[in-house]
């Protein structure tokens, strides 16, 4: 399997497992060091919000890419499958028209950021990095959104079932 295959693969879940590990860790350390030493830093509770918010982000695209996004479908039961194609296509339209004009307005928000040299209050490092996860976030929506819309073009096309995601519950 090629490399790039594989970061089409797994990139969401990688990275999904970084940020929770990064979160959780320093959660219990910062518990830890308040608890035992009666000592709490400022940086560990921005490590812990910001890796929140690109868990998040990451979250929402890999839950586009699965199909795992809230939906009401219960009407999905009695539409054959070029008809579901058909309705899955225009949620993923409406979708990818969101998502394009949300990354636009993200992209302005840390552009002016850059721009004014804004740090965060703790880490005094660039909330560039931190206000990049809302791009990113939408940058990889748009990428599995573009998939999901070639996926079922195809279904449709061919008359096949229509990727639906895993089911939790039947």
């Amino acid at each position: 399997m090629s490399i790039w295959r594989r970061i089409d693969r797994d990139a969401e879940r990688w990275l999904l497992l970084v940020f929770y590990v990064m979160l959780v860790a320093t959660m219990a350390i910062e518990v830890l060091r308040r608890e035992v030493f009666s000592y709490s830093s400022i940086w560990g509770e921005e490590i812990v919000r910001y890796s929140f918010i690109y868990l998040a982000w990451v979250g929402a695209a890999a839950a586009v890419k699965e199909r795992a996004h809230i939906r009401i479908d219960v009407i999905m039961h009695y539409l054959g499958p070029r008809t579901k194609a058909v309705l899955y296509i225009f949620g993923d339209l409406v979708m990818f028209g969101v998502a394009i004009i949300a990354l636009i307005w993200s992209l302005e928000t840390v552009h002016v950021s850059y721009k004014f040299g804004s740090v965060t209050h703790g880490l005094r490092i660039s909330n560039v990095w931190f206000l990049m996860a809302v791009p990113l976030g939408f940058a990889l929506m748009i990428w599995r959104l573009i998939q999901s819309l070639l996926r079922d073009v195809r279904s449709l096309r061919d008359g096949t079932p229509v990727y639906e995601g895993d089911k939790l519950f039947d």
